[in-house]
């Protein structure tokens, strides 16, 4: 268990930027903000949809006293990352809880994998009690990844259209980054997934480990969604409707 905590430590929670890191050294920094910033949300019972490692369960079992229970979801196997750890597993169609059986629920990077999106959504509305809440974040900017199965990058507006056909309301959305932090995560990305081999790949992460830093924090996100407006990812909260 110590040696599991460490190791999401490393990479989620107490993440440096290095060669290691380089490449989601921006989104997972902007999402542990995300989740942060969004901590008083969650109570009673809480569902992590697609839960993975449930790299942020500790962070908000400790800084939140009104979640009772935590519960990770995913699916049986994967070729990505070991499931076993899950509480429980579903087929990605039904969720094996009772109706409103959970006070709040989040979903962090899954939503893209979802070929149905609104179904999917409706499914964590049905398991969610009247005036429940749900955190998600979704990528814009990433690489495809787990495939076949990658199967959206949404626009707030399309999120918010499902979001609403799945019964939600008061939704907020925000993004994770601008154009400074776009360019800095391509910058990640670029280093640590192109064919660059020898002093090149050496000079190309001592340039970004310089600029990435000073990108982020001169980042400005525009929350209106305006023409031209670009985006790392999307980040928010909905509640179910009574």
């Amino acid at each position: 268990m110590n040696n599991r905590i460490s190791e999401l430590e490393k990479h989620f929670l107490k993440i440096k930027l290095n060669s290691e890191t380089i490449d989601v050294f921006v989104p997972r920094t902007a999402i542990l903000d995300a989740v942060k910033k969004s901590l008083y949300i969650f109570k009673g019972t809480l569902l992590d949809v697609g839960c993975g490692q449930m790299p942020y369960r500790e962070l908000i079992l400790k800084e939140n006293n009104l979640v009772e229970k935590y519960i990770g979801l995913d699916l049986a196997s994967s070729s990505v990352h070991n499931t076993d750890i899950a509480d429980l597993h579903w087929d990605a169609h039904t969720i094996p809880l009772e109706n409103e059986s959970v006070d709040s629920a989040m979903a962090t990077e899954v939503l893209e994998h979802s070929f149905n999106p609104t179904d999917t959504l409706k499914e964590i509305c049905r398991v969610l009690k009247p005036n429940g809440t749900f955190f998600f974040t979704v990528p814009f900017i990433w690489p495809l990844h787990e495939t076949p199965y990658d199967a959206y990058r949404y626009t707030p507006f399309s999120l918010r259209m499902h979001l609403e056909k799945a019964g939600f309301n008061n939704i907020k959305i925000e993004s994770l980054g601008g154009w400074h932090a776009s360019f800095a995560q391509m910058m990640g990305i670029w280093v640590k997934e192109s064919n660059l081999s020898g002093w090149k790949k050496k000079i190309a992460l001592k340039i970004s480990k310089f600029f990435i830093p000073y990108l982020i924090k001169n980042d400005l996100r525009d929350n209106n969604f305006g023409q031209h407006c670009m985006i790392t990812g999307l980040y928010g909260t909905a509640t179910k409707n009574k």
